[in-house]
């Protein structure tokens, strides 16, 4: 395992620990000066540096007091995306003079929640950490976790913990003609590459539930050129697209005011380095549709017959912001 310094597993995998997708905090040694809940909560964590409490300085991450006995602290989480680990990213933010020196994690697969039974594999050795930074270690092997563990030596603050993964779909239990969301993430859709997300994620666009907010969603800056911006999305599966759905749900003034879907078959390999020049077959999927402010679009009979593919682009005319992007589909055997 080798610590990285960039950020490139978000794009290439899902936070299996995010908080949307149901990720539960479920016990801990220690956690005196700031609740162990706030280390799967969205962003980076934020710093106020007069707010303070009964116990001392409030802090937006997991912290423990200072240790005076033997031992190290440690925190249990239950993955709200069962599925492989292949990276991680203990996060500082913000925590100077009391991050921990080290840490380790440990995972598990089991049905229920760990107990004093439970046997757990180390995915990451006791490592180095540095203060007020995201440490990135990648993780190899296939199986599949659905909890882990956070050891911290010998104790401190940890803004966030993200556990970049492959969500564990198993197919075999989805009928042939069963229609299912071939685009979410909870069920290995991923959001691989745009042309610019300058307000907003191209990942929440297959996020669970509807946006909350206007941040909540993919959002281009104002396009000064000609052109259009686009989204390119892997499937969890190769299908066959029955329906979609285009959700602008808060985007008033800055909604996109049409879009259109196209559709590739490509080999599970794919990784052009430039998406926007690579000579993908795309085919029309869904031809250029009007949208609406603040509105859920639902397109079925204006989709082309494509056959079974793997990957989609959204493209939005001719800039904006679109909240969730839903495909509903049969999978191909």
């Amino acid at each position: 395992m080798e610590s990285q310094h960039d950020n490139r597993f978000s794009s290439q995998y899902l936070n299996l620990a995010e908080e949307r997708l149901g990720t539960v905090v479920l016990s801990t040694t220690d956690d005196f000066f700031a609740e162990k809940e706030n280390i799967i909560k969205p962003g980076r964590g934020i710093f106020i540096p007069d707010k303070f409490t009964d116990d001392g300085k409030w802090m937006d991450g997991w912290e423990s007091r200072r240790k005076r006995i033997p031992g190290h602290d440690w925190c249990s989480i239950r993955l709200g995306a069962p599925g492989k680990i292949r990276a991680l990213d203990i996060d500082t933010n913000h925590f100077t003079g009391n991050f921990p020196p080290f840490a380790s994690l440990e995972a598990c697969e089991i049905k229920g929640d760990p107990d004093d039974s439970t046997e757990w594999t180390e995915l990451l050795a006791k490592s180095p950490l540095q203060g007020t930074s995201q440490n990135f270690f990648e993780v190899s092997g296939e199986q599949r976790w659905t909890h882990v563990r956070l050891h911290i030596y010998p104790d401190g603050g940890v803004a966030r913990l993200r556990v970049y993964g492959e969500p564990h779909m198993d197919w075999s239990t989805i009928g042939a003609d069963e229609i299912i969301d071939l685009s979410a993430s909870w069920h290995g859709g991923l959001a691989l590459a745009c042309n610019d997300q300058h307000f907003g994620d191209m990942g929440n666009l297959i996020a669970p539930g509807r946006g909350i907010n206007m941040g909540d969603g993919w959002e281009t800056r104002r396009r000064r050129n000609p052109g259009n911006d686009w989204v390119i999305l892997r499937l969890a599966r190769k299908g066959e697209v029955r329906k979609i759905e285009v959700d602008t749900n808060f985007f008033k003034g800055n909604y996109p005011d049409r879009c259109s879907v196209d559709a590739a078959d490509l080999p599970a390999d794919t990784s052009p380095e430039n998406w926007e020049k690579a000579k993908i077959a795309w085919q029309t999927l869904l031809p250029e549709q009007k949208l609406q402010a603040d509105h859920r679009h639902y397109f079925e009979a204006e989709l082309q017959a494509v056959g079974a593919v793997t990957h989609l682009r959204l493209n939005i005319f001719p800039d904006g912001g679109v909240s969730r992007f839903r495909v509903s589909g049969v999978k191909a055997e």
